[in-house]
């Protein structure tokens, strides 16, 4: 098998690079300069020189406030870039694997979120998204996964922008009605391979088990870590957000465990894992 990832040098991306070295599976991870995947021609070059079976698509534009006023290129990003992808796959007959967000619910729900569960984006980072999803179910071979609070050895997570919040500060106030799934990316890298190697296609929901609220996560994070921060629980209505974000957006593993025959990791076990990891290489989130 021959891996084509899109997204280098991004959290996800480096997970996939991790967990394929690993397997000894060999793969291409060039960078955005060389692979941007708004851009046709260099889709077509890439993949007519490299040949994969499978394209990975971790790259996406995430910056949910900025996607507002951002929105060509998110717009560009998110679904038209995928629509490249699409039509280039079903011309080669490669696997595409694309991730999408639980930010294509409106949290109403108040319950786990199934992937039977109409979606209703409220804002235009969501929207994309789902545009983006819904262009890569056109395709028979394609495999979409829905993830929530992404967490890696990398920048762009949550962890690592309020570790930089807490240095200066002794009180820190953290949402607590904010609730979903702190998912880790290596076990995200672990089950999609497995779910590539079972020739699985469709959508489905991939995140540890368990949920948290933002509040919960931090203030589990904290006490891993050994910070003596105080964690302030208060609504996300006490913070100025620019735009609508969804509160419960909880969505249930169920399908792909039982696709895969695997009872994946609860989110707080995974956590402890990532903390172990970063104590003994804090070059992880450099």
């Amino acid at each position: 098998m021959r891996v084509l990832i899109a997204g280098y040098p991004g959290q996800l991306a480096k997970s996939f690079i991790s967990a394929l070295t690993r397997m000894n599976i060999v793969f291409l991870t060039p960078p955005h300069y060389d692979f941007d995947i708004t851009n046709n021609y260099q889709i077509s070059s890439m993949i007519s020189a490299f040949k994969p079976d499978v394209i990975l698509n971790c790259a996406a534009y995430n910056n949910v406030e900025h996607a507002e006023e951002d929105m060509a290129d998110a717009i560009a990003v998110n679904y038209k870039a995928v629509e490249n992808l699409v039509k280039e796959a079903e011309l080669h007959k490669i696997k595409l694997v694309h991730f999408s967000t639980d930010y294509v619910f409106d949290g109403k729900k108040n319950d786990w979120y199934f992937e039977t569960d109409n979606p209703n984006p409220l804002n235009l980072y969501g929207k994309s998204k789902l545009a983006g999803e819904n262009e890569a179910l056109q395709y028979e071979n394609s495999l979409i996964f829905r993830l929530s609070w992404v967490i890696g050895y990398g920048r762009n997570n949550f962890l690592y922008k309020f570790t930089n919040w807490i240095k200066d500060k002794q009180s820190v106030k953290v949402s607590n009605d904010e609730i979903s799934v702190p998912t880790f990316t290596f076990d995200i890298a672990k089950y999609v391979l497995m779910a590539i190697d079972k020739d699985l296609t469709g959508l489905y929901h991939l995140t540890n088990s368990g949920k948290a609220s933002r509040y919960e996560l931090a203030s589990k994070y904290t006490k891993l870590m050994g910070f003596t921060n105080e964690i302030v629980p208060v609504p996300m209505s006490a913070f100025e957000v620019p735009i609508r974000r969804p509160l419960v957006t909880a969505m249930s593993n169920r399908k792909i465990s039982e696709a895969l025959g695997v009872n994946i990791p609860n989110w707080e076990d995974s956590l402890r894992i990532y903390c172990n990891n970063i104590k003994n290489n804090i070059d992880l989130i450099k």
